[in-house]
C-alpha cells in the first residue's frame, strides 16, 4: 500500500494545481525509484534467503518460499507506482479491476500451486529423509500465487496505461503552468513523503514475521516439536490468513481511493468535503467488512471444507475466532489512509508503532501465561487492529474535528449482518441435511447471505439515494430498488 499511497498523494496534489506535466514527471521519477529499490531488495532477499530463513525466521526450509517471494518484489513495486498514478489522476477503475484480477489469480494459483508442490516436496522428502519438505514446498507454492497475481495485475495495468496514453498526452499538452519540477526535487519529496508511510505499512507487514518468529521460539521452548508448530503455522498462514485477506483487499482499495480526493480537499481547504469523504469511505468499508465478519463466524467450518477439504476443528475455530479482525483491520487500514490524506503521515506511523508494541506484549502474554497456542496469533492481531482503530479515530478527530457517526456506519450494518447470519445458518443446515456435500449447501448459503444482507441494508436505510446513485450503474439500481420496494418509506 505504501508506494501507491505516496505516488497518488503527490500526483493528486499537482493535478489539483493544474500541473499535469509535473504529475507525469512524478510518475516517471517514482517508476525509476521503484525499479531500483525493488530490484535491489529482490536480490538481497533472493541471495540471502538461506541466512534469513535459518537465523531470523528459525525455519531453514522456508528458504523456498522466500526465494519465490523475492522474484515478485520488483514487480509489486512497479505495480504500486502504476496504481498510484491512476489513483492520482482520479480514476480508480484500473486499480480496482487489477486488484480483483490479482486476488483471483492469487487464490487459484495459491491453492493449486500449494497442492502440486506439496506432493512434489513430499516425494522428494521421502527420498532425502526430510519429512517437512512437503510443507516447505507447499508454502512456496502458496507464495507463487502472490507473485503470479502481481504479474497478472501488472499486465492489466500496462494495458490500461496504453489505452490512457492519449488522455495523458492531451493533458500534458494543455498544461499552462510554467513551473517544471526537477527530478532531483521530486525524488527528495518522494523519499521524505515515503519514510513515514513506508514505516507505517512496514509495521503491518513485519507484524506477521515477528509473530511467527516469536511463536516458533516459544512453542519450541514449551516442548513442541518443529513438525507440530510448523503444522499449526501452516494452517494460520495458508488457510486462515488467505481467507481473512480477501475482504481486506477491498478495504485496501477503498483506502487507496480516499487519498487523492482527500489531498485535493485539504489543498482546497474544503472542510465539508473532507468530512463527507471520511464518512462515506468508512461507511462503505464497514458495509463490506461487517457481513464478512458474521459470514466467517457462521460458515467457518463449511468454508474450510469447501476451499481446503479440511473438516478439522482448529482451522474452523481459528476463522470464527479471528473473523472480527476483518472489521478492525479494514477500519484501521482506511483510517490510516485518511490520516495520510490529511498530511498526518507521522501520526499514522506513530500509531502503528504503539499498536505493534501493544500487540507484541499481548502475544507474549497469551503464549506464555495463557498458553493459547496458535490462537494467540489470531487474538493478538485483533488487539493490534483494534488499537490502531482507536488511536487513528482519535487522531482524525484532533486533526480536523471529525466526529465518527455510529448508527449508519456500524449499528445498522451489524443488524443486517446478524439477520443474514441467522438465515444463512438455517439455509446451510437444511441443505446439509437434505442434500449434503461440500459444494452445494455452502455456495447456496453464501448466495442467500448476499441477498439477505443487501435487502437488510436497503430496508434499514444505510445507503442514501445519493450513495446508491454513486455506485456503478447506480441510477438503474436505484430504480430497481424503488420498484421492488426495497427502500425505507420516507
Amino acid at each position: 500500500l505504501s508506494l501507491p499511497t505516496v505516488v497518488s498523494k503527490l500526483v493528486s496534489a499537482r493535478m489539483a494545481m493544474g500541473q499535469r506535466r509535473n504529475a507525469f514527471r512524478v510518475f516517471l521519477c517514482s517508476l525509476a525509484f521503484a525499479l531500483a529499490v525493488g530490484i535491489f531488495i529482490s536480490l538481497v532477499i533472493f541471495l540471502g534467503a538461506s541466512a534469513i530463513s535459518s537465523n531470523i525466521m528459525k525455519s531453514p526450509l522456508s528458504v523456498y518460499a522466500l526465494r519465490v517471494l523475492a522474484t515478485g518484489l520488483s514487480i509489486v513495486a512497479v505495480l504500486g507506482v502504476l496504481r498510484g498514478y491512476f489513483q492520482g489522476l482520479g480514476t480508480m477503475m484500473p486499480t480496482a479491476v487489477s486488484q480483483i484480477i490479482e486476488q483471483l489469480v492469487n487464490a487459484v494459483i495459491s491453492i493449486v500451486g500449494a497442492s502440486i508442490l506439496y506432493k512434489m516436496g513430499a516425494k522428494a522428502g521421502e527420498k532425502s529423509g526430510e519429512k517437512l519438505l512437503g510443507p516447505a514446498y507447499g508454502a512456496a507454492g502458496g507464495t507463487l500465487g502472490t507473485v503470479t497475481g502481481a504479474v497478472s495485475a501488472l499486465l492489466f495495468l500496462l494495458f490500461c496505461f496504453y489505452m490512457f496514453k492519449g488522455y495523458i498526452r492531451r493533458g500534458i499538452a494543455t498544461d499552462r503552468s510554467h513551473k517544471r519540477e526537477r527530478y532531483q526535487r521530486i525524488l527528495k519529496i518522494l523519499i521524505l513523503t515515503s519514510i513515514p508511510i513506508i514505516f507505517s505499512t512496514a509495521i503491518y507487514n513485519i507484524n506477521q514475521i515477528l509473530d511467527l518468529k516469536i511463536f516458533n521460539d516459544i512453542m519450541s521452548a514449551q516442548g513442541f516439536t518443529e513438525k507440530e508448530y510448523m503444522a499449526l503455522q501452516g494452517i494460520y498462514t495458508g488457510k486462515y490468513n488467505t481467507l481473512i485477506n480477501v475482504p481486506l483487499a477491498v478495504a485496501n482499495g477503498l483506502a487507496a481511493s480516499v487519498i487523492p480526493s482527500m489531498t485535493m480537499a485539504v489543498t482546497a481547504g474544503e472542510r465539508k468535503q473532507i468530512y463527507s469523504k471520511i464518512d462515506q469511505t468508512i461507511r462503505f468499508t464497514m458495509l463490506i467488512a461487517i457481513p464478512c465478519f458474521v459470514g466467517f463466524v457462521v460458515l467457518a467450518s463449511p468454508l474450510m471444507v469447501l476451499l481446503y477439504n479440511d473438516a478439522g476443528k482448529t482451522p474452523a475455530f481459528m476463522l470464527a475466532l479471528g473473523a472480527v479482525t476483518v472489521v478492525f483491520y479494514s477500519w484501521s487500514t482506511v483510517s490510516n489512509s485518511i490520516l495520510q490524506g490529511l498530511d498526518q503521515m507521522t501520526t499514522a506511523a506513530a500509531n502503528a508503532g504503539i499498536s505493534l508494541v501493544v500487540h507484541l506484549m499481548a502475544l507474549y502474554l497469551m503464549l506464555v501465561v495463557f498458553k493459547w497456542n496458535i490462537y494467540a496469533l489470531v487474538v493478538s492481531n485483533t488487539v493490534f487492529a483494534l488499537c490502531m482503530c482507536l488511536l487513528n479515530a482519535r487522531a482524525i478527530h484532533r486533526t480536523c474535528g471529525y466526529e465518527q457517526e455510529i448508527d449508519q456506519t456500524f449499528i445498522k450494518p451489524l443488524i443486517a449482518a446478524v439477520l443474514m447470519g441467522i438465515v444463512t445458518y438455517i439455509v446451510h443446515l437444511i441443505l446439509d441435511i437434505f442434500i449434503g456435500g461440500r459444494f452445494i449447501p455452502t455456495v447456496i448459503a453464501v448466495l442467500t447471505a448476499m441477498a439477505v444482507y443487501a435487502v437488510g441494508v436497503l430496508k434499514l436505510g444505510v445507503l442514501s439515494r445519493a450513495d446508491i446513485k454513486d455506485l456503478p450503474q447506480g441510477r438503474r439500481i436505484y430504480r430497481i430498488c424503488r420498484k421492488l420496494h426495497l427502500l425505507p418509506a420516507r
